[in-house]
């Protein structure tokens, strides 16, 4: 039966892809090689919906980290060593995104995203109230340094002049926001609160929109994996299994793996792969309620109902999404460190690791070209980026 719209990848931007196509009366088939939906990079990452940060990967922080990333010595950022020219000039790119101008003009186009992303989520769970752990608890960005915590106060109350609620707090007021910090608050220097911001567990969200949009006519082809572009008046994929299949238009949501497809079609891409960990714990016997990022850390906390999601680390270029052991081992060190009565640290708890597709301004592409449209790029905020990027892309193709 032939399908008006073929969508490969069925992560957070696959999937929410799919969902505003149908509300717009298209037939979709989700195609993806995993066994089910949001089995890669969304299966277990952060789980924070940021809607009130979105600062690009590249800036003038990690420019200042250059030389003890260049040694592998930095604990959170990773660069792997690979004589490719198109890596080469991917860093080059990337590292020339760090300067404070482009840094702070790829933050901004990323917040448009996201308070687009945040209302459509809101439009959304009107309309589907589906379970995924979604809660709004509120964002904390904790600040050990003085001088850090005084730059960034200085850009939240930059966003708030422009309308959003993001508040610098002293270590008193973080602790009257979340009084789980108590055991902490004398090293703080202070904290950034974004009231709004929300978590949810990407995954969950993935297989319960995908089993609400089967009644909706959504069809999946999962174990299903894609060999090759056919592109035309009725493009077309070629699975593995020696299968065509055909549609009127193709949209490519298949997060790092996006790159390969397209080459053969003459469409190339900025992407590159930055693999991240994280483990899941039970709570701790002090477990914050609010969403925690460790500024000097480079860790997320993220309370998940009853687990507690701690991800972290940047390693770029890195094609395996098997978890490093040693890596994951040292953020777990650090995340004790941080909060060490936020998780029970010693139970055996769900290790994992996964690649993220970042772009060297740390922003979506969602483009069409004929017959195929893109909605790739997303990097560590795919998640917050989804129902944006989805809406965009569904805009594209139903013109």
């Amino acid at each position: 039966m032939t399908t008006d719209i073929l969508v490969l990848g069925a992560g957070v931007v696959g999937v929410a892809t799919a969902e505003a196509l149908i509300r717009r009366g298209l037939t979709v088939t989700l195609v993806d090689a995993a066994d089910g939906p949001g089995e890669g990079a969304s299966f277990a990452n952060g789980g924070q919906l940021s809607y009130s940060y979105t600062d690009a990967l590249s800036s003038p922080s990690l420019l200042k980290r250059l030389p003890g990333i260049l040694a592998a010595t930095d604990p959170a950022f990773r660069v792997a060593v690979r004589f490719d020219p198109a890596y080469l000039r991917w860093c080059l790119a990337f590292f020339a995104n760090g300067s404070a101008g482009r840094f702070a003009a790829n933050s901004l186009a990323g917040l448009e995203i996201a308070l687009r992303s945040r209302a459509l989520m809101e439009e959304l769970l009107a309309r589907r109230p589906i379970e995924f752990a979604h809660m709004v608890p509120g964002k904390l960005l904790l600040h050990e340094d003085p001088a850090g915590f005084r730059a960034a106060a200085a850009h939240a109350d930059a966003k708030r002049r422009a309308g959003i609620d993001v508040r610098a707090l002293s270590p008193s007021q973080v602790l009257e926001v979340e009084p789980a910090l108590g055991a902490i608050g004398q090293r703080l220097a202070g904290g950034i609160y974004a009231p709004g911001d929300a978590v949810g567990d990407p995954h969950l969200f993935c297989t319960a929109l995908v089993e609400a949009l089967a009644g909706e006519g959504l069809r999946t082809r999962f174990g299903s994996r894609v060999t090759g572009i056919e592109k035309g008046a009725d493009p077309a994929v070629l699975l593995e299994s020696g299968e065509r299949l055909a549609a009127r238009h193709l949209v490519v949501a298949a997060g790092p793996g996006a790159a390969s497809l397209l080459r053969p079609i003459g469409w190339r891409v900025p992407i590159m792969p930055v693999r991240g960990h994280s483990v899941t714990l039970p709570l701790g016997t002090s477990a914050p309620r609010a969403s925690i990022t460790d500024v000097a850390r480079k860790l997320v906390f993220c309370r998940l109902g009853q687990r507690m999601r701690i991800a972290g680390l940047a390693d770029v270029g890195f094609d395996s999404a098997a978890v490093d052991p040693r890596r994951l081992a040292a953020m777990t060190a650090a995340a004790r460190e941080s909060l060490p009565d936020a998780a029970d640290f010693d139970a055996p708890g769900e290790r994992w690791a996964g690649l993220r597709p970042v772009t060297p301004d740390s922003l979506p592409i969602v483009e069409r070209r004929g017959t195929v449209t893109v909605n790739i790029g997303h990097g560590g905020l795919g998640w917050t980026y989804a129902l944006a990027t989805a809406d965009r892309a569904a805009e594209l193709v139903a013109r």
